[in-house]
């Protein structure tokens, strides 16, 4: 078990682009955008002419509907990077324990499922709880019972993550 360097600990910027490219919410607010971007194309055309209008107007409608939906989610997600990337940067470490480590079934992305690593971690006496998900197969350092260092926001401290981030 690896002590956390001291803060500001220098995070890649391309780690966080690492991150959005993997989870689900940033994948469907890609694809949401990209459907909005063709409906609204072709709908947009089709909505001013004439002939064509009752079929372009829904098109273009339902075009921007997910064009807005897309950004609304990848803005969302971003953000949620940015907060996990200021915790890995800035974070207090804390020593806590892995609770529960499984594989999560219902999900499956390249015929693989992911990981779900829950944690705890005392803060102020409080107990706080986290979980990350990972496509890597937990090694020996990722099993219940064993302890992990966990990066967390003293102001905020249900941000956190482990350390290393798996």
């Amino acid at each position: 078990m690896l002590y956390p360097p001291p803060a500001p600990r220098p995070i890649a910027s391309r780690y966080a682009w690492k991150l959005l490219v993997t989870d689900g919410w940033a994948i469907a607010s890609f694809v949401f955008i990209l459907l909005g971007v063709i409906f609204s194309l072709v709908g947009a055309p089709l909505a001013l002419v004439v002939v064509t209008a009752f079929v372009g107007i829904p098109f273009a409608g339902l075009g921007l509907l997910l064009l807005v939906a897309g950004v609304i989610m990848a803005v969302w997600r971003y953000r949620e990077t940015q907060n996990m990337m200021d915790v890995l940067r800035i974070g207090e470490a804390v020593e806590g324990q892995i609770v529960q480590v499984e594989e999560n079934l219902h999900v499956r992305v390249n015929m693989r499922h992911p990981w779900v690593i829950r944690y705890q971690f005392l803060v102020n006496g409080q107990t706080v709880e986290g979980q990350v998900s990972t496509f890597n197969p937990p090694g020996a350092t990722l099993q219940p019972g064993r302890k992990a260092y966990v990066l967390y926001l003293p102001k905020a401290p249900r941000r956190n993550v482990l350390y290393p981030h798996p």
